[in-house]
């Protein structure tokens, strides 16, 4: 195995060489967890007292709390998906225009902004926590899929022309059907966000659960072994959604080149 190859940009590697490497961080990032937690003063909790955490969540019905927070992200994505396509497909027609560039420039909006208002026009406390995504959400949603619009080729909105496409059309052809897999994508980076921000939006109604109740409860009562120990599963969590999403973008896709 040439080592030389992993040092130089823009190097082709076989499959079983970027296997190895990722091996390798691994190792790495696990000899240093376990060095930098053997002293008296270290960042981290050891790795036994995140053990502990973990065994501690799992009695506490952890595998209920990822649900509810996997619940409570699917329905705030649905809501937000149908709201940004909705806007973003529109964003052609210049009356919709101003509109859609407006709601994009609102993502600078700090989330308490964000529930400051919507708690005048909203009671219930899960709607809130849905809502709060939801807008959350559809702000970068819209601001992603507006950039993949204006990245579509003026020969491809062209040639559909040229074969006797209505504006219409063009824009069915085109822009929907044309960036199916794109929407996909912009889907897969935004959730990372959404998922990300969903520790917080939990905190609204802790008699619900999920994963934001849980570290904020260990967070509470200063548990580091939990709170590393919840990271690590909400890390896991958002990774395979993650990957779930890539592959079958591919599967369902495969002329994709993103």
């Amino acid at each position: 195995m040439d080592f030389k190859k992993w040092f130089k940009p823009f190097e082709a590697l076989r499959g079983n060489q970027r296997m190895v490497i990722i091996v390798c961080w691994v190792v790495l990032i696990v000899a240093w967890w376990f060095i930098g937690t053997s002293g008296e003063k270290s960042l981290l909790p050891p790795p036994g007292k995140v053990m502990e955490g973990m065994k501690s969540l799992w009695n506490e019905g952890l595998v209920s709390h990822i649900i509810s927070s996997l619940g409570l992200c699917l329905q705030a994505t649905l809501i937000s998906i149908v709201i940004s396509l909705a806007i973003a497909y529109l964003s052609p027609v210049p009356f919709i225009r101003p509109l859609a560039n407006f709601l994009s420039q609102l993502r600078y909006l700090p989330l308490t902004g964000i529930t400051f208002y919507l708690a005048m026009v909203v009671s219930d406390a899960r709607t809130m926590q849905v809502w709060v995504l939801v807008v959350f959400m559809s702000l970068y949603f819209i601001t992603s899929l507006l950039g993949v619009i204006r990245d579509i080729p003026q020969e491809e909105i062209d040639h559909a022309r040229s074969l006797g496409c209505s504006r219409w059309e063009v824009l069915l052809e085109v822009v929907i059907k044309g960036r199916i897999d794109y929407v996909i994508e912009v889907l897969r980076q935004n959730l990372a966000i959404t998922w990300m921000m969903l520790v917080t939006v939990e905190s609204i109604l802790v008699a619900a659960g999920g994963l934001g109740v849980l570290i904020k409860n260990s967070d509470r009562f200063m548990n580091h072994g939990r709170i590393l120990a919840l990271q690590i599963v909400i890390l896991l969590v958002g990774l395979g959604i993650d990957q779930l999403l890539n592959y079958g973008r591919k599967v369902l896709f495969r002329y994709s080149r993103i």
